[in-house]
């Protein structure tokens, strides 16, 4: 996805005010088939796989015996598999940390990634720009799906509000999804770049793996808890350290959003300092961006227990000055 496909203002607008279209096809595209698929993928992450039935989706950690993140999923249950969507590049180490424990299950892993193209619409006028298409998809909640005839393929429709704006990806071989998204321009939606789809992902307080999140972070510290974590649907792998986590209640690290007061955009790996005579380190920035929306830059980072409160006055520290900055989490 390019950083600028036009006038980003315009694009943000589209975003947040009617429909904006990201090209996400680097992104990961996993299928498990096989009828122990959903009580496999069950036994190696946070999320209740067992209890979805088709046309349903749930968001979802892998985790490894420490509870530390080994990728980030989005889950959505079909008639006859799993399909599953995640960062870039995170494709081979699912399915190689899957396979390892793959004994007599009958379940079979296919990375798509490269055969499948992958857009996300976004916006509040997502929705009815589908039904304009003709993918009725209006009533659907966030994690619903379904499958629709495109021309001579098969379209895959996800709802799915990363952004915390309404939100739709499509899935198809990438001639087939090159023309819902020359179709869907002319219905009205805006085609958009990184630069944006970044901004609002950290607006959002969306952890990208491979960028935020890595195998060094514990589960609860995304700060995804509510609804990638169950803490009711028995053992997997991981299960105990997050478990006490949860217990202890607290992690001693989490991810929050900052709102600076000014530029430029700090670069990833920035510290986060107390806002007092003698600043002290509290935590770094995993990445930033410009805010369409004010102007400011704004950015993800992990700050130490103590210091994650909403609200809370920090420092960042850019080329010299000190730039102050707001403590922030959507509700």
């Amino acid at each position: 996805m390019s950083d600028q496909l036009g006038n980003p203002v315009n694009e943000y607008t589209a975003a947040v005010a009617g429909a904006a279209l990201f090209d996400l096809s680097h992104w990961t595209q996993l299928e498990l088939t096989g009828a122990d698929r959903a009580k496999f993928l069950h036994n190696f992450c946070t999320n209740d796989i067992k209890a979805l039935a088709p046309g349903n989706g749930c968001e979802a950690f892998v985790t490894n015996v420490q509870g530390k993140i080994l990728a980030h999923l989005f889950v959505y249950a079909g008639e006859d598999s799993l399909f599953l969507i995640s960062a870039p590049g995170t494709g081979p180490r699912i399915v190689d940390h899957l396979s390892r424990y793959q004994i007599n299950e009958d379940v079979a892993f296919r990375d798509l990634s490269a055969e499948r193209g992958l857009v996300l619409l976004a916006g509040p006028c997502a929705a009815t720009t589908l039904r304009d298409v003709g993918c009725e998809v209006q009533l659907f909640v966030n994690g619903q799906h379904q499958r629709v005839q495109w021309g001579p393929a098969e379209l895959r429709v996800f709802r799915n509000d990363l952004l915390r704006l309404s939100g739709f990806l499509g899935s198809a071989p990438p001639e087939i999804v090159r023309d819902f998204s020359s179709t869907l321009v002319r219905a009205g939606a805006v085609p958009a770049g990184a630069g944006v789809f970044n901004a609002l992902r950290i607006a959002a307080g969306f952890p990208l793996y491979g960028v935020d999140l890595a195998e060094t972070n514990l589960a609860q510290e995304a700060n995804l808890t509510a609804q990638a974590i169950s803490f009711s649907k028995g053992c997997y792998l991981g299960q105990e350290p997050i478990a006490r986590i949860d217990a202890l209640g607290h992690v001693n690290q989490q991810m929050r959003i900052l709102r600076l007061d000014a530029g430029p955009v700090p670069a990833a790996g920035t510290e986060v300092l107390t806002a007092d005579a003698e600043p002290r380190p509290i935590g770094r920035i995993t990445s930033a961006e410009l805010s369409y929306a004010t102007d400011r830059p704004i950015a993800l980072a992990f700050l130490k227990r103590n210091y994650d409160t909403p609200g809370l006055k920090v420092g960042v520290p850019i080329g010299g000055v000190t730039v102050d900055a707001e403590v922030y989490w959507p509700e």
